[in-house]
């Protein structure tokens, strides 16, 4: 892949394409509880938001790698990867300016399409935006820039809720929502499709910016699923993104049960943000190891950043009106946080069933109590979550050889867990007789498959003769 000097310019807007694609993910969760309020929807309908959400991320990668197939060439190769974040971009400013005239409409099908549209926009942003970040310096730092553009992806999932939240309901102390309009979303979504438009025009018209292309070769087929980790690993990411998604997509209905407080939904932004901001937390702890620091330091640092983040986290609901004296508790959770990455010892298997059964605990503690207890553990399922993308992601790719690329591209496909996943969970809750509490069931297998990949991948790897993984990246 081309090489060029670190551009500080480009790095710095390229990371407003990785913030907003957190906080557009992450205001699901506060878009979703009242959509369901507002159209009258049952708990599975208003899962559809993110069934048409990652839906599309899935159709787009489908699309992309069939015309490949069809035209026997790397398509995102041939018009290189910054007018592929472009094209990207302004898909998504068409999907942000239909919301308006979806929203006026007062069609729930209208507003599902243009999500849909969005989401396509960012499947293309994120497959070409990723190699373009290690392109723009040093392949050497590539990791760096990587694990900077993923925190501030993070950052943007903890602030999407709370800014989401005041445009929709004012402030937080009006508490009974009384002030809500679904208009207010149309200036929101004009503003983000306005973002987008300076974004894809400062990538378009910057000259300094290369055209960035891969150098490796197409490989046509499915060569690369004849990698039995691979196979596992597809189906652990599908699992993954389903998991996280779907904890959080269904908490809005969750936090309104009487026995988990009788939250409406302009009080449960802070909630959706903590969840958000747990997988902060473990991924800007995480990004610790692609430092080259002393062990020393190494060890004090995977202590104190976790709480440098929770801070982060607690300023900006402090800011926005927030009692988080109530969220102090919840460092506890941290705590085991910090356990569990010096029992993973940055060995990617390790780590991965450590926090697998840290999420299956979790969970069973969330079932099987009520009020602040269950909500902080089935929010702690974030903190469970946030190390395992790129856990999964190198253990499937490792010894794929000239069918990495392929495999890498298998896996963001199965970012459709995030469209299947939450809506199976809405259907149970509807049920009668499971109710919303209990269709968290869900999240215990979805963690308890996490675990046995874990154990298989290892096996697998060892048996072909890859008995050193590969280092942890990134988080997703």
């Amino acid at each position: 892949m081309e090489q060029t000097k670190t551009n500080t310019g480009a790095l710095g807007t390229i990371i407003t394409v990785f913030f907003f694609w957190g906080f557009v993910a992450a205001s699901n969760g506060i878009f979703i509880p009242f959509c369901k309020s507002h159209f009258q929807l049952s708990q599975f309908q208003s899962q559809l938001i993110d069934f048409t959400f990652y839906g599309g991320y899935f159709m787009g990668s489908v699309i992309l790698y069939l015309a490949s197939q069809v035209l026997k060439i790397d398509i995102l190769n041939r018009i290189g990867f910054k007018n592929g974040i472009v094209i990207g971009l302004l898909l998504s400013v068409i999907g942000a300016l239909a919301i308006i005239p979806a929203v006026n409409s007062g069609s729930f099908n209208f507003i599902l399409s243009a999500f849909f549209i969005v989401a396509l926009g960012f499947s293309l942003q994120q497959t070409c935006a990723n190699p373009f970040v290690v392109a723009l310096g040093p392949s050497e730092s590539g990791a760096h820039r990587l694990n900077f553009t993923g925190g501030i992806n993070s950052l943007g999932t903890t602030l999407g809720p709370i800014i989401v939240s005041y445009f929709l309901f004012g402030s937080l102390k009006n508490n009974d929502g009384s002030g809500t309009s679904i208009d207010a979303i149309k200036t929101l979504y004009l503003i983000l499709a306005a973002v987008f438009v300076l974004v894809a025009a400062f990538l378009y018209f910057s000259k300094k910016l290369p055209n960035i292309k891969s150098d490796e070769a197409f490989e046509p087929g499915t060569g690369a699923l004849k990698y039995p980790q691979l196979v596992l690993g597809m189906l652990a990411i599908f699992t993954y993104v389903g998991v996280e998604v779907s904890i959080q997509s269904n908490m809005g209905a969750l936090l309104k049960e009487p026995a988990m407080g009788g939250f409406n939904e302009s009080m449960i932004a802070p909630f959706i943000s903590l969840y958000w901001g747990s997988l902060m937390i473990g991924r800007w702890t995480g990004a610790i190891s692609a430092f080259k620091i002393s062990d020393a330091i190494f060890k004090v640092l995977t202590i104190v950043v976790p709480f440098i983040a929770f801070a982060v986290i607690l300023f900006v609901n402090q800011v926005r009106g927030t009692d988080v004296s109530s969220m102090y508790p919840y460092a506890s959770c941290i705590f085991v946080l910090v356990i569990g990455f010096f029992v993973g010892n940055q060995n990617p298997s390790k780590t991965l069933l450590v926090f697998s059964i840290i999420g299956i605990i979790a969970m069973l503690i969330g079932l099987f109590t009520k009020g602040e207890i269950a909500v902080y553990a089935f929010i702690s399922g974030g903190l469970a979550c946030s190390i395992m993308w790129p856990c999964i992601f190198a253990l499937s790719i490792t010894g794929l050889g000239k069918y990495t690329s392929q495999g890498s591209a298998f896996l963001i496909m199965m970012i459709l867990g995030g469209a299947i996943i939450p809506p199976l969970q809405g259907k149970l809750a509807d049920m009668p007789a499971i109710g919303i509490h209990q269709s968290y069931w869900v999240a215990v297998v979805c963690f308890a498959y996490l675990g046995l990949f874990a154990v298989l991948v290892k096996r697998i790897l060892i048996k072909q003769g890859h008995a050193n993984e590969s280092n942890i990246s990134a988080g997703h």
